[in-house]
């Protein structure tokens, strides 16, 4: 064995490694603020010290406890490994069982310092997105993994290994859930406080379950959006796209996609960060064209842009309010306009108030909370004055899913429909992605090549297009627009360099298409096409893994868009039809308390036992969401859900039968 391997079987060390430097070069997580009580104190060390040997606690505990003072959260820093963190080709993984070494290449993809967001705090995306609270469950758990058999399941609580249980081959390998707290504790502060205390965390949506495959998978959805909403501001006669400008902020671990998006799709982005560090980054990736940090002069190439029709994407390092508020005084007309900051995560680093810089921010959230948190709202105010001056002059608002609408509602910003219960403008799911894609089944199916190989990734692209162009013939039509917007990107993956971490892909597909994508995949492993196994999976933000009432189910006007069974019963029916593994969230994209999601991971190996479990697993995945979407009466569903019951005589799905608007008038 190499020194990687060893280090993997070890766990938790034997002997105190030495004390690690803290890293200036790495993107840290904001310190979080003080709440806990000194009796909260002493537990939060009592719990972070029973990973360790009694023999280790002198040293440890005052250890700990300056983390805790200084950080606000027990990392332990000193137990980081010593070698480089990144998916290795899945063979390099000790192990037991294939399907666990695969969990270990794509939790290192999660925490690779190329792909996560603040990397060292086992943070991947959003501010607060963990994979692990701490060090050492990363380390117990790799070890679990690396010692498990196939008669044998993990069980993950928030980041935590609960330990090895004797199973059987066809159940899932690893079970996780994250931050699943009693509902009536179910704050933000309720959260900070659980986090703090090391016995819950906020799983996102792929960091917590280990299906995170960088900006891509984002990237994708956003590409999509941007070029259905540039389709519905389309005047006649003009372009859809060339010459229209778009406007948000963010370019953290997700929304740092949307420059690369708005240069998929043809079109000028400027997208405003705070943090000079995130801005950079995606600038030195490639994500992002040019970077500027004076208004006056991003005010001068936009103007020349948008004259030439340039596709163009530009990082405005600064506060998006001092951006929507230079583009009216200067008179841009801005076609689009959006928002990905860390809203679900307001008051620990998720969204950054006009009129203070990023450094007084930071300090400020954690010495004077209280006046932060009046700083952020009443930024919130002024973001929402701005956008709507915009909106009067035509431009196209749409929330992004990230709690925008909402925040700045509890804000008390000018953010309300006449109605007084619906806000002034549209989430993207309900107009743009919830009855175009989801009500048709068609969601962000993923997959990564666990041999690493470059070429394997080719292969699995070359498949999934022609798996793809097939189905489009014989489609409805109400479906092949998002086919043929799958099929275009699928074939222009490569040239648009979407890779960052682990070789892996994504496209938008329905039941038919993952199932058929999936067994193409299979039997090319089988017959050597491709060289190693593959994993499947999804981000949450799907037709039916995630219910969110301001995000995946905006959509759902029948009253029950508040409820959680669809997630629910959508990871158990996961876990007993041939899941490699499960994941259930709180929170995750809109905030802690605000949604639940489930997801899944799926190991192809060649095998007819693969070739079965894909079979029967990713069909339940999205028809479990048609069946509600259309029982909530939304139309495209209920056309999915006939015509998959004439393919399969064994599926059986209630449909309503609709009221007449008239006679329900009539009554009241």
């Amino acid at each position: 064995m190499n020194s990687f391997q060893k280090a993997i079987l070890a766990g938790i060390p034997h002997e105190l490694p030495q004390v690690k430097p803290y890293d200036e070069e790495i993107n840290h997580a904001p310190v979080r603020k003080d709440l806990l009580t000194q009796e909260e104190k002493k537990l939060a060390l009592r719990n972070a010290l029973r990973y360790f040997p009694e023999k280790f606690h002198d040293t440890l505990a005052p250890e700990f406890a300056e983390e805790l003072k200084k950080y606000g959260r027990i990392y332990m820093y000193r137990f980081r490994p010593d070698y480089d963190m990144y998916a290795r080709p899945i063979m390099e993984y000790p192990h037991k069982s294939l399907q666990a070494a695969a969990i270990m290449l794509m939790i290192q993809n999660n925490l690779n310092p190329e792909v996560a967001q603040h990397p060292h705090e086992l943070i991947t995306y959003g501010g607060n997105g963990a994979v692990f609270m701490n060090w050492a469950q990363y380390l117990l758990t790799m070890q679990y993994l690396a010692i498990m058999t196939e008669e044998q399941t993990l069980v993950m609580y928030s980041g935590h290994p609960m330990g090895l249980f004797p199973s059987h081959r066809d159940a899932p390998r690893v079970v996780v859930t994250n931050g699943m707290v009693i509902p009536n504790y179910s704050s933000q502060d309720e959260w900070e406080k659980f986090n703090a205390l090391g016995v819950s965390q906020y799983g996102q949506m792929t960091a917590g379950s280990y299906m995170y495959i960088g900006p891509q998978g984002i990237v994708h959805g956003t590409t999509i959006t941007l070029m259905n909403a540039a389709r519905k501001v389309a005047r006649e006669g003009e372009d859809t796209f060339k010459g229209k400008l778009f406007v948000s902020a963010g370019l953290g671990g997700m929304s740092g996609a949307q420059p690369k998006a708005g240069d998929i799709a043809g079109i000028i982005s400027v997208v405003a960060e705070i943090n000079p560090k995130a801005a950079m980054k995606r600038y030195e990736q490639g994500w992002v064209d040019e970077i500027y940090n004076n208004l006056n002069l991003l005010i001068k190439r936009l103007r020349q842009a948008i004259e030439d029709k340039e596709v163009l994407s530009i990082a405005y390092v600064g506060n998006v309010v001092d951006l929507w508020e230079k583009l009216y005084e200067e008179k841009i007309y801005v076609d689009l306009g959006s928002d990905q900051t860390s809203l679900h995560n307001p008051w620990a680093g998720g969204y950054y108030p006009a009129g203070l810089s990023f450094e007084d921010s930071n300090k400020m959230m954690v010495d004077n909370p209280a006046l932060f948190k009046e700083k952020i709202q009443d930024s919130l105010r002024k973001h929402v004055e701005a956008i709507n001056k915009h909106t009067k002059k035509g431009t196209y608002f749409f929330d992004y899913g990230n709690a925008f609408l909402l925040e700045a509602s509890r804000a008390g910003a000018d953010i309300m429909a006449p109605d007084g219960i619906n806000f002034k403008y549209p989430s993207y799911v309900q107009d743009i992605m919830g009855p175009l894609f989801f009500d048709y089944g068609f969601g962000p199916f993923r997959w990564v090549c666990t041999s690493g190989d470059p070429d394997d990734l080719e292969v699995t692209d070359k498949l999934a297009a022609q798996v793809l162009e097939t189905i489009r013939n014989g489609a409805p039509f109400e479906i092949r627009n998002q086919m043929t917007d799958n099929i275009l990107w699928i074939k222009g993956a490569r040239e648009n360099k979407l890779v960052v971490g682990s070789q892996a892909r994504i496209l938008y597909a329905d039941a038919e298409g993952r199932i058929k994508i999936a067994a193409a995949f299979n039997k090319a492993i089988q017959d050597g096409r491709i060289s190693a196994p593959v994993v499947l999976g999804r981000d949450h933000h799907d037709v039916s893994g995630t219910d969110s009432p301001f995000r995946e189910t905006s959509n759902i006007y029948d009253g029950s868009k508040f409820t959680a069974d669809m997630a629910i019963q959508n990871v158990i029916g996961d876990s007993f039809r041939g899941a490699t593994w499960v994941s259930i969230h709180n929170g995750g994209g809109v905030g802690w308390g605000e949604v639940i999601n489930g997801g899944f991971g799926m190991v192809l190996d060649g095998s007819l036992d693969a070739d079965r479990r894909l079979k029967s697993m990713l069909y339940w995945d999205v028809n479990n969401g048609i069946g509600r979407r259309g029982w909530a009466r939304n139309q495209g569903a209920i056309e999915a859900a006939k015509r998959a019951m004439e393919q399969n005589p064994d599926l059986k799905i209630t449909l309503p039968n609709i009221a007449d608007d008239t006679l329900i008038d009539s009554i009241f």
